[in-house]
């Protein structure tokens, strides 16, 4: 197939009469499909529905030690759920909260409870006259939208196939004592699906942080969630590789069973170090009485251990799998070798991450909305919804049926060419 960039311009001219006919009888279909977010199907959804029937009225809601699931009692979690959790997390349960239903939740909380109280004793950060938060992109919008809420700001670090560009985390870390965080999405990455080498992840251990209240916010939200048994990439442990490194202290690692079980029904957990965890339950203490322990004896007798949690991902595998094949067939087979994009072939995770040509994204983002296909907004992998160079797209391949997701990556790809051909014509006047 011939690259679009060695086109004519009366080749290109002729391209674009073709490419406007195909979209504008696209747009006559009237066609109402969502590729926005990172939502379960129906098909995982009832796929799972007798998860809710583990517990019922008749059932026995003691846990091993014999406490009273119905009551007030364990703020940081019934020990069954604090082990599968720390499975799911790779570290052990004595270092691990579990809370409600959201990872995001208790990130929101950490991140507001040092704008408030500081960090260990440190000075709060909201008496600081800047504070700042590294922030890998493109990257998840949510991470981006708490710190921008507190008023955070947010420098971006370039993203690689093995995590973000370290030479410039190391630089920032160690050098300016204004950057406190940094934000991780470790493991199959949103968007990419990358996940970070063994050298990025003891290159993080090793950090010397100029500010001694600086954490890594570790994200592990898709730490079981493989496409492929066979091909389940492997993360290294950030806990142990910091307590090896005798830095102990510096990273608190989230992760849920959202995409699990129920999105936003499941539950979700941090795990740090006992100091961190210490000082996260003082705040707890008087923020709740105690997280939803019932839904915790729930998601401990559905899958016993870790093991049946990664016996029920390989049900969501086989749901989700062909659709990101077919996604990412669609791209192969009509922008193959045309040069106007790339894009990701992730092992795991929940997205694929497009780049157009430069300055193209808003644009096929805003075709594919006319012609009724939404996507997430240009530049929402980015801080302040700013992507420089314009060209970043998040595809979300989970939720629509097999025939809306075919009908709407088609139409994308027919976005992309047009819109690229429109570029190149510019670029030749």
């Amino acid at each position: 197939m011939k690259s679009y960039r060695e086109m004519s311009r009366d080749e290109l001219i002729a391209l674009k009469k073709e490419l406007e006919s195909q979209y504008e009888e696209a747009k006559a279909k009237g066609l109402k499909l969502d590729m926005s977010r990172g939502k379960a199907a129906s098909a995982q959804l009832d796929m799972e529905m007798d998860f809710l029937d583990v517990i019922n009225s008749g059932s026995d809601y003691k846990t091993q030690a014999g406490v009273d699931c119905r009551n007030y009692g364990l703020l940081d979690g019934i020990p069954e759920a604090k082990k599968l959790m720390g499975d799911l997390m790779g570290v052990p349960e004595d270092q691990v909260i579990v809370c409600g239903n959201a990872s995001l939740s208790i990130m929101y909380d950490t991140v507001a409870r040092s704008m408030l109280f500081g960090v260990q004793g440190s000075t709060p950060w909201c008496k600081l006259d800047k504070i700042k938060f590294l922030c890998p992109v493109p990257g998840y919008d949510r991470h981006f939208a708490i710190t921008e809420q507190f008023g955070i700001e947010m420098v971006n670090i370039p993203m690689t196939p093995q995590g973000p560009d370290m030479d410039l985390v190391e630089k920032y870390v160690n050098n300016d004592p204004a950057v406190k965080g940094i934000w991780c999405v470790p493991k199959y990455s949103n968007p990419q699906g990358y996940t970070y080498s063994d050298e990025t992840v003891r290159r993080f251990a090793r950090l010397n942080p100029a500010a001694p209240d600086f954490r890594i916010f570790w994200d592990n939200a898709y730490a079981i969630h493989f496409l492929y048994e066979d091909q389940d990439d492997t993360l290294l442990e950030i806990l142990s590789e910091c307590e090896k490194a005798g830095k102990p202290d510096m990273v608190y690692e989230f992760c849920s069973t959202s995409k699990i079980t129920f999105p936003g029904g499941g539950i979700s957990a941090v795990a740090a170090s006992k100091e961190n965890l210490e000082y996260f339950k003082k705040t707890m203490t008087i923020q709740t009485i105690g997280y939803d322990k019932i839904n915790q004896l729930r998601h401990v007798r559905y899958f016993k251990d870790i093991n049946g949690m990664k016996e029920h991902m390989k049900k969501h595998a086989a749901i989700v799998r062909p659709k990101f094949e077919a996604v990412l067939e669609v791209l192969e087979k009509e922008l193959g070798g045309l040069e106007l994009g790339t894009w990701t072939k992730p092992h795991g995770g929940y997205f694929i991450s497009f780049h157009t040509m430069e300055g193209c994204a808003k644009k096929v983002v805003g075709k594919c909305k006319e012609a009724g296909v939404v996507l997430t907004g240009a530049g929402a992998t980015y801080p302040y919804k700013k992507d420089p160079k314009d060209d970043n797209i998040r595809l979300a391949p989970t939720f629509p049926s097999s025939e809306e997701l075919s009908t709407a990556t088609d139409l994308f790809v027919l976005c992309v060419k047009l819109v690229s051909v429109e570029k190149l014509l510019a670029d030749m006047a």
